[in-house]
């Protein structure tokens, strides 16, 4: 018999529709029924295609017993943290508090029944003894909080109040410096000692790829020449792609490596990841001419379009697990892939398998993920028809359809950039773009989150602002499209009135009134966005009150920023930009879309593009112009010049 989560939307609420958990969705009559009837509440935070939810899911929330203890003793809230990344939030804050680190996914969180929050942890197994951080196991420490509530224990609602008052306090930065360019010294000092000078990337194990450090890194050498940045960043990309998190047969990078070398991947692909890779990819192409960075690019675009999206909309995962396992789908056995490779007539198939690393022994749990440790082989091209072939007979993994606001208006971003190159990407940018807006931005109200082809009911929040008119603007920029310049400034000034306050930005209001990151963390501050919005808009309009908000906003976070440039390496990039000061180039409209390549060439990382009734190239800064020429080959000598 079905729970109470049989009626939600949410793709990760539907997995638990059958669990023996009396599950409840987030609502108010969960936690009236808590206070009323005395219950701890338990509320257990995921996602669709997470595969640690999965185990807790077969371990716990299927295990009789547990249900059992959760049902007698427990209020039982299911949370989708990518349907309400506000609750999600407010959560992992807590988390950090009670255990002085970072919590993960799934989030395991314990409260009074008056909804304040005293213990939290993430994958907690059925028994005690079996490994986990928190030492005690699920069924243990259920009957434990359940008899603590039921004897109203003092200790435990005191620890509960005072987690509370800690949770409601805004620390406020201690005091504010001047934004200097030497800022990014700092940060080039402080990648270097993360760098793994062998694998590339800024740690040990788990690698994430942490694309904002890499484009502050791009930004940093197109600026100043630094070799350094240049040697992270090209060997960082360079070993990302040579299979394993990024998957050779199908394009796509997995969320993260569990390994230092980037093989082994947990294996989900999420649209956020995707997105700011392809926009990485995109400009360290731009930035340094190699092939091998567009097809990278273009990999990651086809496959979210291949796979991934409907009628121009994007889904936002793909799950690691398919037929009860992890990776199932994507690694091969020896035999098979010999097998396809000499019944095609290659006559060197084993010399082949070895070059993709594809060993009787495998590389991954006795079978193989497709790799190359040197130069991809031309004969890859028709190897991977065979390889996709051989997935053709297997289950895909489970494809969660959410589209949301902000991670689908980061896609499009990228698309717009590698429309430069491409014109087809720039074409399909537009209509899914289009298409967004027209799903997601109904009777003047922006949403956050919907299943396709469903009536979105989740509002926006900061991020959705953010990363949308950070798409449009760049949607003006290759298409000259007033109308997306007209929505940029629109969505700004409502994040403006909605989330900001002397500097300070709420990522929500009303229910959870949840301060927003400024670290660059599972994806780029939705501030830091905010910030590049509201300097490009500045520019764009030549109206100061944007370029205002966005330096009160550096300017309350200049201290940390200062001293801690690596934690936000993207509103470094914007203090950069302030500091440096953008570049307008304008002409008249057809000058600047057929020759965007070009211009997006251009060493120079802070250039906008106006149309106006120049024939010529008209290049300018944000309150004068400086030259004019017929000749697009000197625009980059002329804003040398201008400075």
């Amino acid at each position: 018999m079905s729970n109470r989560l049989q009626t939600e939307d949410s793709p990760y609420l539907q997995q638990h529709k059958d669990n023996p958990v009396d599950w409840w969705p987030w609502c108010d009559e969960a936690f009236v029924k808590a206070e009323a009837e005395n219950k701890a509440i338990f509320i257990s935070i995921g996602y669709s295609s997470c595969h640690w939810c999965h185990v807790m899911e077969k371990n716990v929330f299927e295990d009789e017993e547990c249900a059992q203890i959760l049902n007698e003793d427990f209020i039982c809230i299911k949370v989708d943290r990518e349907e309400r990344p506000d609750i999600d939030k407010y959560y992992q804050e807590v988390h950090l508090l009670l255990n002085r680190r970072a919590g993960g996914w799934p989030t395991s969180i314990f409260c009074t029944p008056q909804n304040k929050p005293f213990f939290a942890g993430t994958y907690i197994p059925p028994e005690s003894n079996s490994g986990s951080i928190e030492g005690m196991g699920f069924k243990e420490l259920t009957r434990l909080i359940a008899n603590k509530t039921k004897e109203i224990d003092a200790k435990l609602f005191e620890n509960a109040d005072e987690i509370e008052g800690f949770l409601n306090h805004i620390e406020h930065p201690k005091e504010a410096t001047v934004l200097k360019e030497d800022f990014y010294k700092n940060l080039l000092l402080q990648a270097k000692n993360n760098y793994d000078t062998r694998n590339g990337g800024f740690s040990d194990k788990p690698k994430f790829p942490q694309s904002s450090t890499l484009l502050a890194l791009m930004v940093i050498d197109r600026l100043y020449n630094d070799a350094s940045a240049k040697a992270m960043v090209t060997n960082t990309l360079e070993h990302m792609s040579k299979g394993g998190m990024y998957d050779l047969v199908d394009g796509g990078f997995c969320r993260y490596s569990v390994d230092e070398r980037w093989l082994v991947p947990h294996f989900e692909k999420m649209l956020y990841d995707n997105a700011l890779l392809c926009g990485v990819y995109t400009e360290a192409y731009l930035s340094y001419e190699d092939e091998k960075y567009l097809r990278i690019a273009r990999e990651i675009a086809d496959f979210w379009y291949n796979f991934m999206s409907e009628d121009d909309l994007f889904y936002s995962a793909s799950d690691a697990d398919s037929d009860d396992a992890e990776g199932t789908y994507f690694v091969y056995s020896y035999e098979e892939v010999y097998t396809v490779l000499a019944e095609h007539g290659y006559e060197d198939a084993k010399a082949m398998c070895e070059q993709m690393s594809v060993t009787h022994h495998g590389n991954f749990e006795t079978k193989n993920i497709i790799r190359f440790e040197g130069e991809m082989p031309q004969w890859f091209d028709e190897v991977r028809v065979l390889l996709q072939k051989i997935r053709q007979n297997r289950s895909y993994p489970f494809i969660d359809k959410k589209v949301q606001t902000s991670w689908s208006a980061m896609m499009i971003n990228s698309l717009f950039k590698l429309g430069a190159v491409d014109n087809n990407y720039k074409d399909k940018a537009i209509k899914s773009l289009d298409k967004l807006l027209e799903t997601m931005f109904l009777d003047g109200v922006l949403y956050h989150t919907t299943l396709i082809h469903k009536t979105p009911k989740v509002e926006a929040f900061l991020e959705d602002y953010a990363f949308l008119s950070q798409a449009l603007l760049t949607a003006f920029k290759y298409t000259q499209n007033e109308l997306y310049l007209i929505n940029a400034q629109r969505f700004a000034n409502k994040a403006l009135e909605e989330f900001y306050d002397k500097g300070l930005w709420n990522f929500s209001n009303g229910e959870f009134a949840v301060k927003a990151e400024i670290t660059d963390s599972t994806y780029t501050s939705s501030v830091s966005i905010m910030i590049d919005t509201l300097m490009r808009l500045g520019t764009i309009l030549e109206d100061e009150k944007y370029t205002h908000f966005a330096f009160k906003t550096m300017e309350y976070n200049s201290y940390e920023l200062g001293r801690r440039p690596i934690y936000y390496p993207y509103m470094l990039i914007q203090a950069l930009r302030y500091v440096k000061g953008d570049r307008i180039v304008k002409s008249q409209e057809h000058n600047l879309t057929n020759n965007a390549l070009a211009l997006s060439k251009l060493k120079y990382p802070f250039i906008e593009l106006k149309k106006s009734e120049d024939q010529d190239f008209m290049v300018c800064g944000q309150m004068s112009c400086f030259a004019h020429t017929s000749n697009i080959n000197e625009i980059e000598n002329i804003i040398k010049n201008s400075f």
